[in-house]
């Protein structure tokens, strides 16, 4: 039995996008979707007494976000089956402990309680940082969020890093039956300095050779077991957050891989994740890899 699609919603327009955005994905994996709401009403309103018929506003608004995401879903896609949550935590909490039973976590790219001006609300960033299953942020232009492109994009680093997105990539493109973009991008050795020019173009040749060589063996296991995805490779030369931030404009989901080292508590985010969540054009998805 596959593990649900969990989002986390609170009102905000962002969430109801989450919503729609996720409910299309559950249809496409053929998953159920869980809607979290996250409300500490109980710590600040206190307890009632047991006779008492009055509800603490806090508890009414909590129930309404969580009953009236859940409509929308329903309305969006009969045929998904949805839940909702109202759990008694705050919002990082919540959705991290629920990412222990879930196939992916679903948050949008701003909540309703955000300063103005910042580029990714600090739940989703801390989610994305520190969930240990795969979190799609849902961001960017409006037909990059409805699919228009039929492309997915994968950044793919070093192996270690790379594995798990790489194969999720795949799953992706495959249920959305588009093409898988593969990006790895590759530069010069600081040190490296060529004054004559023909030896400058066999030395950038030796290194696009090598970088092309790379990508072709990430994705060799998941070529094999996704036959029927179409695969396009592009290695390019250049800083890895610009290449991928420059293909996300064109892209219907961009995957990313991070690594999760076991004994650290902090925000455990790459440079190249970092940047996608900020600037990307379309959806990201963090996939992290035990390190």
């Amino acid at each position: 039995m596959e593990l649900p699609l969990v989002v986390g919603v609170d009102g905000s327009d962002s969430s109801l996008q989450a919503v729609d955005w996720a409910v299309d994905e559950a249809a496409r994996l053929g998953l159920s979707l869980r809607l979290v709401h996250a409300s500490l009403w109980e710590r600040y309103e206190g307890r009632r007494p047991s006779f008492s018929t009055d509800r603490p506003a806090e508890e009414v608004l909590a129930e309404h976000i969580a009953a009236s995401c859940a409509e929308r879903a329903q309305l969006r896609n009969p045929q998904v089956k949805v839940s909702s949550d109202v759990l008694p935590d705050d919002a990082v909490s919540a959705l991290l402990h629920a990412a222990h039973e879930s196939f992916a976590l679903v948050v949008g790219s701003r909540g309703r309680g955000d300063v103005a001006g910042l580029l990714l609300g600090s739940v989703s960033l801390a989610v994305a940082a520190r969930a240990v299953c795969p979190v799609f942020v849902v961001r960017g232009g409006e037909r990059n969020q409805q699919g228009t492109f039929r492309k997915v994009m994968v950044g793919v680093g070093d192996s270690t890093e790379g594995s798990a997105a790489v194969r999720f990539a795949f799953r992706e493109a495959e249920a959305r039956g588009c093409s898988l973009h593969a990006v790895r991008a590759w530069r010069r050795p600081a040190h490296e300095h060529v004054d004559h020019p023909l030896v400058a173009d066999d030395a950038a040749g030796a290194h696009e050779e090598r970088a092309s060589a790379l990508l072709t063996a990430a994705l060799r296991d998941a070529v094999r077991d996704h036959p029927q995805v179409d695969v396009h490779r592009q290695v390019v030369e250049g800083p890895a957050h610009k290449a991928l931030l420059d293909a996300s404009a064109e892209a219907d989901l961009a995957v990313v891989g991070v690594l999760r080292r076991h004994g650290h508590f902090g925000l455990q985010l790459g440079r190249v994740a970092h940047a996608l969540l900020h600037h990307a054009a379309c959806p990201v998805a963090v996939v992290p890899q035990r390190a």
